[in-house]
């Protein structure tokens, strides 16, 4: 049963294996998006990846959302709608931008907003080329 329990938890999770930490892994999104979506409040990018799942990057800068505790809700939202989405074939590597206004949409809005760009991003993804980042 324990082995079962560490597996379910560890799925569910937002570990380090399914987050971008460093520059240049950031860097490598921004430079080569295959996909990107967009939509008034935020900007998905995405590129395949080697990595066995996807990561998120969250980019939620002070000038477009003021107040630390909704940069914070907000960063909240996007990982618990990540921890629940299915494995992206191909596994991409997604960097979430906020823009103005985010902010201003309540938890149930800014879930139903990322989830239909997550959607869109991961059917433009379907038909990009299988050409495989680092």
């Amino acid at each position: 049963m324990g082995a079962i329990a560490d597996r379910d938890r560890t799925s569910a999770s937002f570990g380090k294996s399914r987050r971008l930490l460093t520059a240049s892994q950031y860097r490598a999104v921004f430079d080569d998006a295959a996909v990107k979506v967009s939509h008034r409040n935020l900007l998905l990018l995405a590129r395949i990846t080697d990595h066995p799942q996807s990561r998120l990057g969250l980019v939620i800068a002070k000038k477009n959302v003021r107040k630390a505790v909704q940069r914070n809700r907000i960063k909240r939202v996007a990982r618990e709608l990540f921890r629940q989405l299915p494995p992206a074939d191909p596994p991409l590597d997604v960097v979430l931008l906020a823009r103005r206004g985010l902010d201003g949409l309540d938890n149930t809005a800014l879930f139903a907003a990322l989830g239909e760009q997550w959607q869109k991003l991961a059917r433009n993804a379907a038909r990009t080329p299988q050409t495989r980042g680092n």
